[in-house]
């Protein structure tokens, strides 16, 4: 070991540096050994060592790959290069290609050295070269030594031939102007024999035709013949040790030369048919039980699929992938699914021929592949087989893995709304995908669903019936138990009465202590979740109006919330129970079933909402009496919305008058889902005023109002509400004002502050001030707290409001936020409403800022305006 580290000096060898560093336990200890070793090696350049210098150099190349600094080794690099021998001209190229790039201005000293050896006599030390400018060629060496690589292109020597053809294409990336200077040598190297020679030739052509149009159609003219000659020949040749791989001639050559083709063919009637028997004969000739030959068969089916092919050629591609789909490696499996999903485009009917192998892949263990295979099947679904295939994917959702579910949940059910047939259809796919993965089924899905059953009049009794069974049979999948108890609440006594019966249906024996169980299971099984429990709570409080002789057990059921500490179920019960208890004379009229909801709006505004793509068929249907659900597989993307409407309020021009009070469809204030609707309460009903949206039946966790409470609205998705006055008295209950006829004034309402926004890095107060005898007009004085430890520039803040209201910002105090709330923001908005009384104040906002130069954008609504402006 001292031998190896003690001297240091030019003579030591690389093996012995080599094994001194590998000995050095510590990071330090092979720090000092590389240090030593460096000393040594500028000490000995200093003194002009020629003995040793190509030993030094190679030892500063293993330093350079251990990440050390060694450019003080550029220079001599440059002398070895510069050397007779062919020893220090090895160990000289090998230096320049790893100390240097073509970034090193040093570079420009080695052109001359290789112009030198470029032209020299000794083959191995042209290789050597042209090795080097194939690997740090700058563009201007490569018009300066382009026409010596021209020339050796033409050489006798098959070596050098290749890495000319190598350079070659490092020259035409470079600098594509000089492409035209090797179309011909490029053409003429398809005629060698040497397969060496032929891979580095079909390579060069692919790069000109990436470099140059008049070269892309001078190849297609001129290098097609060749190219079919070439897969011909190593198609049919016999055994050749020397090119054999697992029984076949040299797959790299058959890829290279099918990529080729690809190139030419592509967009070209004429090429593509001249290759198509060729590639023909491979897809035929080539066997498929080995790696190598599946590697030319997939690019084969590349090729095929990428140029005009025939219809016949591009069938036969289809049933080689189809092959692979049978294979058992998991990665022939994968490319297969890849390229079948890009065939999709060019043949659909060819690939739905192996649907049933494509389904089966849905099957698979391996994930990559179940995803994949997933994917290509929603491409296969169309009106005359979405049934089948929809069968298939709901029997496997029973079986299928956990991780898996959401996944296939999510397909199955785009699948059933663009594609039902009609609405019994879908039904009752959708009723088993709730039974079998109601937890994974997204939020819009399950709305959607009680959409439809609110229009399907004919369906609603088979709808809540098999709800009922599906709800006993599995109560542990989440969306199920919402939509059953939406469905038991609005349509109890078609379950009870068996109401609606169908022809394949069977009556069923359910009383109306069984219904109130069934919600009460639910209530106490989902405590944890606060929107099914409010719905479950909505569900019981419309029982007692459907089914007046459990109205004292449910009061009791409702009651025992009271005290829950989540404020929304507190609430709620506590409203509940005096509506059960104390308001007898109201409760049918305000607990009517819900009307029903406009379909086409709802599309709309879901459409909207998710930036989802919907089709205008569906639309047209929806709007349609007795229309389908139908959906082309094709849909438009929505028009996005302009930047004067900021986040998307809707309008609202209709003003609400006392004769109609009902809020107008397109405001976008009236219920959660985004549904417009019109008040279609009877006559003698409760009195109902425009929708907050914090009124909204699913308004669950909304911020409590300060002020007087209101009524919530007491219904399932999109169900108008009645807001009533509140009372004066001590004793707050909502319904207790019922017959007050005078409005309280708002003129010297004091209004509290509110957090209008609150994130993780910015808190939005407001507060409202209001001048004596203009209720219509509020100024608000907006105070933003900047919550991060770095400083906001470039701060604006945008609102938004609807049509009905009148928004002025005056400028922001600043555009600069501090750090850690050491200082607001400020700027104040005055805002008038011109449906004061009858339409709340809305807004939507959206704040932009720059952190240390990046942008950032935050957005949000404010839902919690103090009532009365």
């Amino acid at each position: 070991m001292d031998l190896a580290i003690n001297p240091f000096s030019s003579g030591t060898r690389l093996r012995d540096m080599i094994r001194a560093i590998r000995a050095c336990k510590t990071a330090a200890e092979e720090r000092a050994v590389v240090r030593r070793e460096c000393a040594a090696i500028r000490a000995a350049i200093s003194e002009g060592d020629h003995d040793y210098r190509h030993r030094n150099m190679a030892k500063l190349m293993f330093i350079h790959m251990l990440g050390y600094p060694t450019h003080f080794g550029q220079m001599e690099c440059l002398k070895l290069i510069a050397a007779a021998g062919f020893p220090e001209k090895r160990i000289g190229y090998l230096g320049l290609m790893l100390l240097l790039d073509e970034r090193q201005e040093v570079l420009m000293l080695v052109t001359n050295s290789l112009k030198q050896d470029l032209n020299h006599s000794n083959q191995f030390i042209v290789g050597l070269a042209l090795c080097a400018l194939g690997n740090i060629c700058s563009a201007e060496m490569a018009r300066d030594l382009s026409p010596e690589v021209e020339r050796l292109l033409q050489s006798r020597e098959p070596n050098t031939k290749k890495k000319a053809a190598l350079c070659s294409i490092r020259i035409v990336r470079k600098v594509p102007d000089l492409a035209e200077n090797f179309m011909g040598s490029a053409v003429s190297l398809l005629k060698e024999k040497h397969h060496g020679v032929l891979i580095s030739a079909v390579q060069l052509c692919t790069e000109l035709c990436k470099a140059s149009k008049e070269a892309l159609e001078y190849l297609r003219k001129n290098c097609l013949d060749g190219l079919v000659r070439i897969l011909r020949d190593v198609s049919n040749s016999s055994y050749a040790p020397e090119y054999d791989i697992a029984g076949i001639t040299d797959p790299f050559l058959h890829i290279r030369v099918l990529k080729l083709m690809r190139v030419l063919g592509q967009g070209d009637a004429d090429c593509s048919e001249f290759v198509n028997d060729i590639l023909a004969q491979v897809a035929t000739k080539t066997e498929s039980n080995k790696n190598a030959g599946n590697a030319i068969l997939y690019e084969c089916v590349e090729t095929i699929m990428g140029i005009e092919a025939t219809s016949g050629l591009r069938v036969l591609a289809i049933n080689i992938l189809g092959r692979f789909l049978s294979n058992r490696d998991n990665n022939i499996r994968y490319v297969a699914l890849n390229m079948l999903m890009k065939a999709m485009a060019v043949d659909t009917q060819a690939v739905q021929r192996h649907r049933a192998t494509i389904l089966e892949c849905v099957k698979d263990a391996d994930v990559s592949i179940r995803k994949r295979a997933l994917e290509l099947v929603y491409l296969l679904v169309n009106d005359a087989n979405a049934k089948p295939l929809t069968k298939e994917l709901v029997d496997y959702l029973e079986v299928s893995d956990q991780d898996f579910k959401d996944d296939l949940t999510a397909k199955i059910c785009s699948i059933v709304e663009k594609f039902s047939q009609d609405k019994l259809w879908y039904l009752d796919q959708m009723f088993k995908v709730l039974s079998l993965a109601g937890n994974y089924v997204k939020d819009d899905v399950w709305h959607a669903l009680i959409v439809l059953i609110s229009n399907a009049s004919e369906l609603q009794g088979y709808s809540v019936r098999s709800l009922y069974k599906a709800l006993i049979a599995c109560g542990e999948q989440e969306s199920l138990v919402r939509v059953s108890v939406w469905c038991i609440g609005e349509y109890g006594e078609m379950l009870v009465n068996n109401v609606g019966m169908l022809d394949i249906e069977e009556p069923i024996t359910v009383t109306e202590s069984d219904a109130v169980d069934a919600v009460e299971v639910s209530l106490k099984r989902y405590s944890a979740d606060v929107t099914t429990r409010a719905m479950c709570l909505v569900a019981l409080l419309k029982l007692s109006s459907r089914f007046p002789p459990t109205s004292e057990r449910i009061k009791e059921i409702v009651a025992q919330n009271k005290g829950n500490t989540v404020l929304e179920i507190q609430q709620r019960s506590i409203e509940f129970s005096s509506i059960i208890q104390r308001h007898q004379s109201i409760k049918s009229s305000l607990l009517e079933r819900m009307p029903v909801i406009d379909e086409a709006s709802y599309l709309v505004k879901r459409a909207a909402s998710t930036q989802a793509t919907i089709s205008s068929d569906k639309l047209a249907a929806a709007t349609t009496p007795g229309g389908s659900l139908k959906l082309p597989n094709g849909v438009a993307k929505q028009p996005a919305a302009p930047l004067a409407d900021l986040l998307d309020l809707s309008s609202d021009d209709t003003p609400v008058t006392t004769s109609a009070p009902a809020a107008a469809p397109n405001d976008f204030l009236q219920d959660l889902l985004g549904i417009g609707l019109t008040d279609t309460s009877p006559a003698g009903g409760a009195p109902s005023a425009s929708t907050d949206i914090l009124m909204d039946l699913l308004s669950i966790g909304s911020p409590v109002q300060n002020g007087p409470p209101t009524l919530s609205n007491f219904g399932a998705p999109g169900q108008a509400g009645t807001k009533l006055a509140p009372a004066t008295s001590q004793v707050v209950d909502l319904l207790d004002g019922l017959s007050s006829s005078s409005p309280l004034s708002d003129e010297n309402t004091a209004y509290p502050s509110i957090t209008a926004f609150q994130s993780a890095t910015l808190k939005i107060t407001f507060n409202f001030k209001k001048q004596p005898g203009k209720l219509q007009e509020t100024t608000i004085h907006a105070s933003f707290t900047n919550l991060t430890s770095n400083t906001f520039t470039d701060f604006i803040f945008q609102a938004a409001v609807p049509k009905f209201i009148q928004l002025r910002l005056d400028p922001a105090s600043s555009n600069i936020l501090p750090a850690n709330g050491n200082d607001s923001v400020t700027q104040s908005l005055s805002v008038t409403n011109n449906q004061h009384g009858q339409k709340p104040l809305a807004m939507r906002m959206r704040i932009s800022y720059k952190v240390n130069g990046e942008d950032r954008l935050e957005q949000g609504q404010i839902n919690n305006f103090p009532a009365g402006l």
